[in-house]
């Protein structure tokens, strides 16, 4: 088979070194890919919004599968453009992904069909919006209706930071036209997790739970950004509840989508919040997480294929998926990241890292100058280690940390905090 993979991050890479691990796989192309993929898959100079010119690429090189990474080309209709071009996508259609490119849209979707979540009010008009902040109080969470690239929900603790992300998303629209509509939401109280699932209509295959650590700093402090690490799988989910927030909110989701006539295929990954009332959700995703992919690429045993053609007619054991143990995914990022950073700073170490057991380096905003590994984002690289324990795990990945360098780099040191606490009671 011939494969493309469009994106360029951690995420990316690491569906492109599972991809190069497949018997069935005979090429593997990416666009635009990064330095990390080289010696798996030939880059291609084009970037994931040129959707019409990834459509011929596609065609004119008979690739039989393409996978679309980040949420954008999804939210414009890649999956569309290609299917009626009669060419194989992995991935939701324009309608599908809505669910994530709209919150408004999401949020009507799940109170109509009685999906739990958390009270909201949604609003085009910001004095409208301004009086009922008022009304409300803090602490409240203000959403960009559309596509911010993650940065488009803030969780106001105070009415000071409320007013001020209401401001600037919908009078100084820092997000553009993705902020013209916000939703005000309740504040949920509990444990974050992400569930995460690969969907085929209603049928639909659970992928692992996990828990991804938003915040800049340890203890959770600082700013939020698109990921500084993930764990999983969950030592303080059991079995039995881990299937009732599949249930309750994947199949749930799915039928909800199948009742206002789409069809929804690809991966719904959902943010969900472990509340004293039960599991509730935050949003929706509607394409691999990252950095939840680099962990379920280390874990997972079976052909990613396999996995991606998974339908109603050919059922997978999630049981069989997954090597034993956990997995545990570490980014390593530019100094000042979330906010102004500088590029082009010489990486070293990532080889030796490599070379370590159970661990792989992948590079999430790299780039080559003078034939040098250098920094190009914010999140750096994304380091991976699996273990027969969470414990073993997290001594893994930190010590592969160790051998990477570069002027600035910083990382969270408490990755899998809440897991190591939850192993140790028991």
């Amino acid at each position: 088979m011939r494969v493309l993979v469009i994106g360029s991050g951690a995420r990316e890479h690491a569906l492109v070194w599972k991809l190069a691990q497949s018997p069935r796989v005979n090429k593997i192309y990416a666009a635009p890919g990064n330095p990390g993929m080289t010696p798996d898959a030939e880059r291609v100079p084009l970037g994931v919004n040129q959707l019409h010119e990834l459509a011929e690429f596609a065609e004119k090189n008979q690739i039989d599968l393409t996978i679309v990474g980040p949420e954008a080309p999804l939210i414009e209709g890649i999956v569309d453009l290609f299917r009626r071009r009669g060419l194989p996508v992995f991935g939701p259609v324009k309608a599908g992904a809505a669910l994530e490119g709209s919150k408004a849209f999401a949020k009507e979707l799940m109170t109509s069909a009685a999906i739990p979540t958390a009270q909201h009010r949604t609003f085009n008009d910001y004095k409208l919006a301004k009086t009922y902040l008022e009304q409300h109080g803090a602490p409240i969470v203000v959403k960009a209706d559309g596509n911010a690239a993650g940065k488009g929900a803030i969780v106001a603790m105070d009415m000071e930071t409320a007013q001020d992300a209401l401001q600037q998303m919908m009078v100084e629209r820092i997000f553009g036209a993705a902020g013209d509509v916000v939703v005000l939401e309740d504040y949920l109280q509990g444990d974050e997790i992400g569930a995460t699932a690969i969907c085929n209509g209603t049928s639909f295959l659970p992928l692992a739970l996990s828990q991804d650590h938003k915040r800049a700093l340890d203890n959770d402090q600082g700013l939020n950004t698109g990921g500084m690490g993930v764990f999983t799988p969950l030592p303080f989910v059991d079995a039995a509840h881990s299937e009732q927030i599949f249930k309750q909110i994947i199949d749930a989701t799915l039928h909800a989508m199948k009742d206002g006539g789409i069809d929804f295929t690809g991966v719904l990954y959902s943010n969900i919040m472990l509340t004293a009332k039960g599991p509730m959700v935050i949003e929706h995703n509607t394409r691999f997480g990252d950095p939840e992919t680099q962990a379920f690429m280390l874990l997972l045993k079976e052909d990613i294929l396999d996995i991606l053609e998974f339908s109603s007619d050919k059922l997978i054991d999630s049981q069989t998926l997954w090597h034993p143990g956990s997995a545990v995914s570490l980014t390593l990022a530019s100094g000042g990241y979330p906010g102004t950073y500088n590029s082009g700073i010489p990486i070293t170490g990532v080889e030796e890292a490599n070379k370590l057991e159970n661990v792989h380096v992948f590079h999430a905003g790299t780039a080559m100058k003078d034939n040098q590994l250098v920094t190009g984002g914010g999140r750096v690289l994304s380091v991976v280690a699996r273990g027969n324990t969470l414990q073993e795990a997290v001594d893994r990945v930190y010590d592969a940390a160790r051998y990477i360098s570069f002027e600035g780099m910083h990382y969270r040191k408490d990755i899998a905090h809440r897991g190591l606490e939850a192993s140790n009671k028991h």
